[in-house]
């Protein structure tokens, strides 16, 4: 294994060097950085020209400036390293470090829910094959797969900013709205829980009456303008995810494991108002890392008590429950700030924004004030990008699983009479990530490399933003760096991946044989 990796370390660093050689000269050759300069009438542009050919190095051929360039990465192996120095005069180390912190906020959020989101949809639509939540899925697959980014975006613009922020205005959702809602999770619901006509017919009535009946709610306690979960609203939604998440992981009939589930709620619900204190503390980010901690070592210490002999499944299913929990507990913190938040002189009613990634403030405000701020930025292009990329993996998962669904050892854990939640959860959907590891590996490693359009959509400097600028700019020192961030981030993404092989598939042993 270590002999592999060594190996599979060294291919790669030939693979940097070989491609990072090729884009600099091609890049070096094909532009010309001076060009604007030679056509100007300023006095000073001569000057302007020697200053940067002295600090671009110009004057050297492209092949052997690309060793310049590549001695100033390879001094960051002895403490003295540089990327150079941008057109602007400062310097890639500077650039590079202020856009992976924001493509990392911008594209992380984005790619999760795209990974829960279509996962889960594409199991669903495999276990529903031929059915008609299983042709909708496809057809919003490929609809979504299809649809150019500028466009959702500038769609999102529209009616998720413009037109939301005026509806806020008056927050009352209409009949027609609230009947046309209803009627959509009535089909959705039916869908994803019932096979058979006369289950489905009664799931959509529950699914529709239920949303009915809460859309009734919200306008009646004018929740839109002063939303909040509170106690009885974190116990209900809570208690339902107890009960979902213990159903998925375990299933339902294992009762020690819903206990330790519907426990760890109920403490949760008791350390809801020390928790409220705690979020009123200063140093904030301290304060909210020693709760998580706290969540963490509850559920472990939960999960041990009441698991019984298998300990491991109840300490999973119960961490899980924990940390939704806490993001729900964290949500309604936020829920509490929104009323003081929308009436800002800064925001002005209209809390939904269309560009940047931050507002400037012209008052002081408080952490949570700017927490709730940097979450609405997100929501445009957290959207536009995940309605654009988890329709791959709907595609995916929804083909591996029916895959495995047709191998012979699921054949035979069916005979052996293990329930349908065992056979597809223990055995069909471990085996069914296998191939999806390289997809996510590289799509998490893909992170840092940004969304050039999205960004440049919705105002964020990221990573994408500055590789645009760069090639726009013929900014060829910001180019190389952002290349080596991004491109060895691929290569190690690929190691990674067939690492992961051997840890999940016990058939591959990574670095066997010749």
């Amino acid at each position: 294994m270590v002999g592999y990796i060594f190996r599979r370390l060294g291919v790669l660093i030939i693979i940097l060097f070989g491609s990072s050689f090729l884009l600099y000269n091609l890049t070096a050759i094909s532009s010309d950085p001076l060009e604007g300069l030679r056509l100007s009438r300023d006095e000073n542009a001569k000057f302007q020209i020697a200053a940067l050919t002295r600090t671009l190095s110009l004057d050297v051929p492209p092949p052997l400036r690309y060793f310049i360039w590549l001695r100033g990465v390879l001094g960051y192996l002895v403490g003295q390293g540089t990327l150079g120095a941008t057109r602007e005069g400062g310097t890639v180390v500077e650039q590079i470090s202020q856009a992976i912190p924001v493509s990392i906020r911008l594209v992380f959020m984005a790619t999760i829910i795209a990974i829960i989101l279509g996962i889960s949809l594409g199991i669903i639509s495999a276990l529903r094959q031929y059915s008609r939540f299983d042709y909708s899925m496809t057809f919003a697959a490929f609809l979504m797969f299809s649809l150019p980014i500028f466009w959702v975006a500038v769609l999102l613009k529209q009616f998720l900013a413009i037109e939301f922020n005026d509806f806020l205005g008056d927050p009352n959702i209409s009949l027609p709205w609230m009947i046309i809602i209803s009627i959509f999770s009535g089909i959705f619901w039916s869908g994803i829980l019932s096979l058979l006509d006369r289950r489905a017919y009664i799931t959509f009535a529950l699914a529709s009456s239920l949303t009915f009946f809460t859309l009734f709610l919200i306008n009646y306690l004018n929740w839109l303008e002063r939303p909040r979960l509170g106690v009885i609203g974190l116990a209900i939604i809570g208690s339902a995810f107890a009960f979902a998440i213990t159903a998925i992981s375990v299933g339902i009939e294992d009762r020690k494991t819903l206990r330790a589930s519907l426990t760890a709620v109920l403490v949760g619900l008791a350390f809801y108002y020390p928790v409220q204190v705690a979020f009123k503390w200063p140093n904030h980010n301290w304060v909210l890392l020693g709760l998580a901690l706290l969540t963490f070592l509850s559920a472990n210490l939960i999960g041990r008590v009441m698991g019984g002999e298998d300990k491991g499944p109840t300490i999973r299913t119960v961490t899980i429950v924990s940390v939704i929990f806490g993001i729900l507990t964290i949500l309604d913190r936020l829920m509490q700030v929104w009323p003081r938040y929308v009436r800002l002189s800064d925001v002005n009613y209209r809390p939904i924004p269309t560009i940047g990634d931050g507002r400037i403030w012209l008052e002081p405000v408080g952490y949570w004030i700017r927490f709730l701020d940097s979450l609405t930025h997100l929501v445009l292009p957290t959207l536009a990008l995940t309605l654009i990329s988890f329709a791959g993996y709907i595609r995916f998962s929804r083909g591996t699983l029916l895959e495995v669904l047709n191998q012979d050892y699921i054949r035979t854990a069916r005979s052996k009479g293990l329930t349908e939640r065992t056979v597809i959860m223990r055995h069909a959907f471990r085996n069914t990530m296998i191939p999806m590891t390289t997809i996510l590996v590289v799509d998490f490693a893909g992170i840092i490399g940004g969304a050039i359009i999205t960004e440049r959509v919705f105002g964020w400097r990221g990573m994408g933003t500055l590789f645009n600028s760069a090639i726009t700019n013929m900014d060829l020192n910001l180019l190389m760096g952002v290349f080596l961030v991004t491109g060895t981030l691929a290569v190690l993404a690929n190691l990674i991946a067939d690492l992961l092989y051997s840890v999940m598939d016990p058939r591959v042993r990574v670095g066997a044989g010749n």
